[in-house]
């Protein structure tokens, strides 16, 4: 591996993270600076680690791009988990070719996108991990199974916010996942706005409220990657 087999106190950390990203047409003002933010990620998260002395064995990174079942041909670009930096080319590609278009009127698919993000094949080697979802939106979310009748909408979604709560706390082990609920973290960049004032509510989760439109300065990454770091 490219990053090496270092160790934090004898554990080797492997750390996944799932980029959960509006792409709906609400976020043209500000959505080449979120991209910029998830391009520059790595490398700020892997230099934050080592100004702690703390080093990760593997990092993956998977991108979900959301924006509305009913309104959408293309509601959910879902990557691989691309690992870094060795995977930085195609990672780059991917992430570089998202378009802030389509979503029809808010809220959005975001639900969906977080539910997802918890189905992925998660890492389960080393003998610490780390399974993180970032969320990066400007608007509220549609309530979990409102375009269930839509074209294309996933199978096996939880039935409400309160289930995506139980798959999150690892209570419900509906989902089939190799998630760890001890693994989890949860970082929120959106408005102040259901569901986010809810989800701001349950364990290993952080969340900066921005109004709406507005993007995200180098204060508020950084903020996001130091309370990572400080998992780790």
């Amino acid at each position: 591996m490219a990053t090496g087999m270092f160790q934090n106190g004898g554990a080797d950390y492997f750390i996944d993270i799932v980029m959960c990203i509006d792409g709906t047409g609400s976020m043209s003002p500000i959505i080449e600076e979120v991209k910029s933010n998830a391009l520059s990620f790595y490398k700020k998260f892997i230099t934050a680690l080592e100004a702690q002395d703390k080093h990760a064995a593997q990092v993956r990174i998977k991108v979900i791009v959301f924006r509305d079942y009913e309104c959408d041909t293309n509601p959910m670009e879902e990557s691989e988990f691309f690992l870094l930096p060795d995977q930085d080319r195609e990672f780059n590609e991917f992430v570089s070719n998202i378009r802030a278009e389509g979503g029809g009127d808010i809220p959005e698919n975001a639900l969906e996108a977080i539910a997802l993000a918890l189905k992925s094949d998660w890492t389960t080697g080393g003998s610490k991990r780390r399974h993180a979802v970032l969320v990066f939106t400007d608007a509220e979310a549609l309530e979990l199974q409102a375009r269930a009748g839509s074209a294309n909408y996933p199978e096996g979604m939880p039935k409400d916010l309160g289930q995506l709560g139980e798959w999150w706390e690892g209570l419900d082990q509906t989902m089939g996942s190799t998630y760890q609920m001890k693994a989890g973290r949860l970082v929120i960049f959106a408005p102040s706005a259901y569901p986010w004032t809810n989800i701001q509510a349950w364990n290993r989760v952080w969340t900066t409220f921005s109004t709406a439109g507005h993007g995200l300065d180098d204060v508020e990454i950084t903020n996001a990657i130091e309370l990572l770091v400080g998992s780790v």
